[in-house]
C-alpha cells in the first residue's frame, strides 16, 4: 500500500474511524459554541446598552481610540517583523559558520533567546536599557523571533543537497558568497510558510505590551472600558469581543496568505530566458524531474555515411 515517508496510507477501517471522529468533533464544537452563545445571552452580552459606545467616534478615532491602538500594534509588528527577518538571516549565517569560534557562541546565544519568555525579555530591555515601553516590545520581539527564524533558515539550508554548496565552491565563490547567493535564497523559499506563520505569532505577541505599558490596542481597550464603565457600563465583554474580532480578522488574513504561499511553493518554477530571448521550459520541482536532470545523457555523434555513434 502506497503512502507517505512518515506513515502508510490509511485503510478502510482507519478512514471509517477518522470520519466518525470528525463527526463527533463537529458535534462537540457546535454544542460548545451553542453553550457559549447561551451564556453570553444570559449575561446580557447582546443588549443594546452593551454596544452603544461603539457608535461614538471618539472610541474609534479619538486620541486614545481603538484605531490608534491598532495602528500602534501594527507598527510594532511591522518593525519587529522586518528586524526579526534580518536578524534571523544573520543568525542562520553565523550558526552555519565553519569556525567553531563563531558557531558555538552564536548557538549559545540562540538557545538563550529561544528559551527566554518574551515578556521577561520585554521587562529586561525596559528596565536595563530604559528604552520605553514601545521599543522594549519591539526589540524583544525582534530578538526572540529572530532566533526562531534563524533556526528555521538554518534547517532550510541543511535540507539542501550537498552538491549545491559544492557547486558554488567549485566555480570559485567564497563560502560566504555561496551561502548568500545559492543556499540562503533557496532556504528562504523553502521555509517561507514557516517564517510567515512565525510572524503571525509575532503579531499576537504584541498584546504582551499591555503588561509593560505599551499603548497598543489591548491597553487602550482596557482604558476605554475603565472610563465608560464609570458612566454606566459594563462594557468589558463587548470590548473583548470587538478586539477579538479585530485580531481574528488580521490573523485569518495572514493565515490565508500562508496557504497561498504554500501553494505557490508547490508550483514548478517558471522558465528563464535563452540568449536569443526565447523562453526556456519550466522545470517541475519533483523528485523524478531532479533524478532525470542528474542522469547522464548520451551524446549522439553522426559519422560519415549517415551512421551514428553514442558516447557518454
Amino acid at each position: 500500500m502506497s503512502g507517505s515517508v512518515l506513515f502508510d496510507a490509511p485503510g478502510p477501517n482507519a478512514i471509517r474511524r477518522s470520519r466518525m471522529l470528525s463527526v463527533v468533533f463537529a458535534v462537540v464544537t457546535v454544542v460548545v459554541l451553542g453553550l457559549a452563545v447561551y451564556q453570553l445571552w444570559l449575561g446580557g452580552a447582546f443588549y443594546q446598552n452593551r454596544w452603544d459606545i461603539f457608535t461614538r467616534p471618539e472610541v474609534w478615532f479619538g486620541a486614545r481610540g481603538l484605531l490608534v491602538g491598532l495602528g500602534t500594534t501594527l507598527s510594532i509588528a511591522g518593525i519587529a517583523a522586518v528586524g526579526a527577518i534580518v536578524l534571523g538571516i544573520v543568525f542562520s549565517i553565523l550558526r552555519s559558520a565553519a569556525s567553531a569560534w563563531v558557531r558555538v557562541p552564536v548557538t549559545i546565544v540562540l538557545e538563550f533567546f529561544r528559551g527566554m519568555p518574551v515578556l521577561l525579555m520585554m521587562l529586561f530591555i525596559l528596565i536595563v536599557f530604559s528604552t520605553g515601553a514601545y521599543w522594549a516590545v519591539v526589540w524583544a520581539l525582534i530578538v526572540y523571533n529572530g532566533a526562531i527564524i534563524g533556526e528555521a533558515l538554518r534547517a532550510g539550508m541543511k535540507s539542501l543537497p550537498r552538491g549545491q554548496r559544492e557547486s558554488g565552491l567549485a566555480i570559485g565563490l567564497t563560502p560566504l558568497r555561496t551561502t548568500l547567493e545559492i543556499e540562503l535564497p533557496q532556504a528562504i523559499r523553502i521555509m517561507l510558510p514557516i517564517i510567515v506563520a512565525q510572524l503571525i505569532v509575532l503579531l499576537k505577541d504584541t498584546s504582551l505590551g499591555y503588561i509593560v505599558g505599551s499603548p497598543e490596542i489591548i491597553r487602550i481597550g482596557r482604558q476605554l472600558v475603565d472610563f465608560y464603565d464609570r458612566q454606566g457600563g459594563p462594557y468589558a465583554l463587548s470590548m473583548f469581543l470587538v478586539m477579538l474580532a479585530i485580531f481574528l480578522g488580521i490573523n485569518l488574513t495572514l493565515s490565508w496568505l500562508v496557504r497561498v504561499l504554500a501553494r505557490r511553493m508547490q508550483q514548478p518554477r517558471k522558465g528563464g530566458r535563452n540568449l536569443d530571448g526565447t523562453g526556456t521550459a519550466a522545470i517541475p520541482l519533483t523528485t523524478q524531474a531532479l533524478r532525470d536532470l542528474n542522469e547522464p545523457r548520451t551524446e549522439i555523434t553522426r559519422l560519415p555515411g549517415g551512421s551514428v555513434a553514442g558516447g557518454g
